[in-house]
């Protein structure tokens, strides 16, 4: 399992700070050297938007992005929290994004986000490991 707080702490030069973000939204980075993350957030909301703003930061993102770029960020955080294997694991049980989430230890968005861009092979091994009716 992909742990955020591990690969910060390989990140000796970023600093994870916690404050009421202005804006509502769960995080931020500067893209070299800050994360800041609403100290509001539940745990499993933490490690999502932690692993969000690392992906921003490893590629470099400086600034706000466009939609594009955004929903490219959220796929890679889908993938790096929620492995296949953990997936059709979960998906043998429960189908419902919400129980998924909880099973995984992420959100409902995340979840949501990693369904929606699966492969083809993806697919085909999650539909192998669902619980007949």
């Amino acid at each position: 399992m992909f742990s955020p707080w591990g690969a910060l702490r390989e990140l000796t030069h970023v600093t994870l700070h916690f404050i009421v973000m202005p804006d509502g939204a769960p995080g931020r980075t500067d893209g070299r050297a800050r994360i800041w993350l609403d100290k509001r957030l539940q745990q499993a909301e933490r490690r999502c938007a932690l692993t969000h703003e690392l992906v921003h930061l490893e590629w470099g993102h400086t600034s706000c992005q466009g939609p594009r770029v955004e929903r490219r960020v959220r796929e890679e955080t889908a993938r790096r929290l929620i492995g296949l294997n953990q997936l059709a694991e979960a998906y043998r049980w429960t189908q419902h994004p919400a129980e998924l989430a909880e099973e995984l230890w992420v959100t409902v968005e995340v979840v949501r986000d990693r369904l929606e861009h699966l492969s083809g092979e993806e697919r085909d091994r999650l539909a192998g490991s669902a619980r007949p009716p």
